[in-house]
Parts: C-alpha cells; structure tokens; sequence
C-alpha cells in the first residue's frame, strides 16, 4: 500500500507531551451498542505496555516532540478522536493513518497493531510487541492486534515539515465471535511509542453482562474503602456505574450515591477497585451492598458485613475496667486475711454456770 507524503499543516504548532496510555482510554464512555462507522483515538506515552487514561487529548503525541500519530481526516469533517471500524466476520475493513513530522530532521517510523486489554487495577494496556522468532509462542491469545497490517508500510520514512499518510486493512477472522475486539495502531521510533485507539465490533448478537465479587471493607473512618471485582461476562464494553448501600443494627447507615467509574472494562476483563467510603461508622456492624449497573446489563449486586469497633477507646475503657478489678480484688483478700489473724470476737463473755439452761435428757418417759 502506497505512502502519501504531503507539507506538514501543523509545523508552527507546539507538540503535546503525553503518555501512551492517554490515547488507549479515550472514548471510554462510548457507547457498547454503537454499530456505525465512526473514527478513533489518540494519545502517546512511553513503554511498550503502558496505558493509561486521559479525557482531553485529542492526538497521539511522541515522548519526544516533534511528530505525532493521528487518524487521517475523512473529507472536511471533523478530527476523529479513534478509529471506530465494524463489519461481519470475514470481511477486510480499511483505514488510514497520519504521522506528521513537524521537526527539521527526518523521522523513521514503525507501524504495529495490538492488542488492547484492562490492567488489574483497570486502566488501558496494550500488548507489548514480540520478536518475530517468538510470535504465537508466548502462550497468549492473540487477538485483533494481529488482525491489523500496513502491508509492506510497516517502516515509514516521514521527511522533515511532511505529513504521511498510512492506509492499513484489519482482516477478521471467519470464526470471529461477534462483539467488541479492543485493538490499537503503535507508532514507535527510538523507543518511544504513539498508540491510536481501535474500536473494532464483529457484527452479530451483542450480550452486555457484569458481575460484582469478593466485596471486602478495609480502613476505618473517614479512611475506609470498599474493595471489589468487577467481570465483564459480555461480548461488549461497558462504562459501569456503582452505588453503595449500608445497613447498621441502629438504622441506614451513609452510603454512596451512583456514579460512573472511570472504568471502560473490555469483554472478557476483570478488574479489581476500590470505592472510598468516608460516611464509615464508628462503632456499629454493618450490612454492605454493592450495586454495579451498565448500559443495557441488567444490575448486578454483592454484599459484605463488617464490623466497626474503635479498638483504641474499647483497650482503654478495657485497660480501666482491668485496673478497677484488681483493686477490689485485693482490698477482698486484704479483709479475708485480717479476719484469719484475729479467731472470733475478742468481746464475748463466758456464761456463768448458774444461769445455764438445763439439759434435759431425752429418755422417752414423761416427767
């Protein structure tokens, strides 16, 4: 596939330094059922698996300034922010990229699709790129990362104050399930690394399920949280929003209001997260529930109990109540002891034999 080389427009503009993860959760409020064409996503950093989520980049920038990795304009609209790609399995879908070089030296450019996946604590990846020997060994499926090629474009020469642009095909697969494949276009030269986000959707049946699990509470106080998992059971991504519920012997006790995550969880992904939880009682034991909601999954719901015990207050009123013991203790021992000491009472007088009463003895007779 040709390489379309024409004057940067963007030579006076002054690079962004972001990082490679900003452009891997861009649209991450998307919506999952969306099956039109639409564009892609940008973003740059550094590393080959780094990905992390920034809301206000608007292209894929190098660690270095000096060019930048971008979808290609369609006509006179708007900038895509991704690339949006859907088709039935066993179709060739196309696309095009824009690396533009706005320094005074020529860039050498390296082209790669990857896989996109969530991190355990739920940020945006990409898979790191294998050496040709070790493809297909690592263990790992692969995914429509591998769907992606530039053909023979792989390594892209983009001359100074030049804009390049890039087609490349995404094959899918006859067996292809249908549902969200998560991809992503990498750029890299001299280690640093641009990544363009890739939604890619099979056409067919869609199925959007989540689940909430091992729901735990740690901290105390206006420190406490509440740890959990979330599963993404669909074919699908989700934007889920999360409300907490809490229940004390005295009553309902301040929970959390719904609110969205800042979470986009890919199909098949799992992710551990915390929620804050500053309305945490002091001294109570309470019933927990976790409701986890998503665009058009049906609510799934987990709960924990915990106890809120102030263990500083509870060793210290302990401490008082040990202390006040021992000394009743032994004020009782020392009674006991002077009581030993003395015999009976030192102040009793003998009867005078006289005045005895008489003994009379019990013989059976009369008298």
């Amino acid at each position: 596939m040709p390489v379309l080389h024409t004057p940067a427009l963007t030579s006076g503009r002054r690079p962004l330094t972001a990082l490679l993860t900003a452009a891997l959760l861009l649209g991450a409020a998307v919506g999952a059922g969306s099956t039109t064409a639409a564009t892609a996503a940008t973003g740059t950093g550094t590393g080959t698996a780094a990905a992390t989520a920034t809301a206000n980049a608007t292209a894929a920038h190098a660690d270095e300034p000096g060019w930048t990795a971008e979808p290609a304009a369609g006509g006179a609209g708007p900038a895509r922010p991704y690339f949006y790609l859907s088709g039935p399995a066993g179709t060739v879908l196309e696309d095009r990229l824009a690396l533009t070089n706005s320094s005074d030296r020529e860039r050498t450019v390296t082209l790669r699709g990857a896989d996109a996946y969530n991190t355990a604590d739920g940020a945006l990846a990409v898979r790191p790129a294998e050496p040709p020997a070790a493809e297909g060994r690592s263990g790992t499926a692969r995914g429509a990362g591998s769907w992606i090629s530039f053909g023979t474009a792989t390594t892209v020469k983009i001359p100074p104050r030049t804009r390049a642009v890039v087609p490349f095909t995404v094959t899918v697969p006859p067996a292809s399930p249908p549902g969200d494949h998560p991809a992503a276009v990498i750029a890299a030269e001299d280690g640093r690394e641009a990544g363009v986000r890739v939604h890619l959707r099979v056409a067919g049946p869609t199925l959007a399920a989540l689940t909430v699990e091992d729901v735990c509470v740690r901290g105390k106080g206006a420190r406490a949280v509440v740890a959990y998992t979330l599963v993404n059971r669909g074919n699908v991504a989700l934007v889920p929003e999360l409300a907490l519920r809490a229940e004390g012997l005295f009553g309902e006790v301040p929970g959390r209001t719904a609110r969205a995550l800042p979470v986009e969880l890919l199909p098949g992904q799992r992710v551990s997260l915390t929620e804050p939880w500053p309305g945490a009682p002091v001294l109570d034991d309470v019933d927990l529930t976790l409701t986890v909601t998503a665009p058009g999954a049906a609510p799934a719901t987990a709960g924990a109990s915990a106890w809120f015990v102030p263990w500083g207050v509870a060793a210290r009123t302990g401490a008082g109540l040990l202390g006040l013991g021992a000394v009743a203790l032994a004020a009782l021992l020392l009674v006991r002891k002077r009581r030993a000491r003395g015999g009976g009472p030192a102040h009793e007088e003998p009867v005078p034999a006289g005045k005895r009463a008489p003994e009379h003895e019990l013989t059976g007779a009369s008298r």
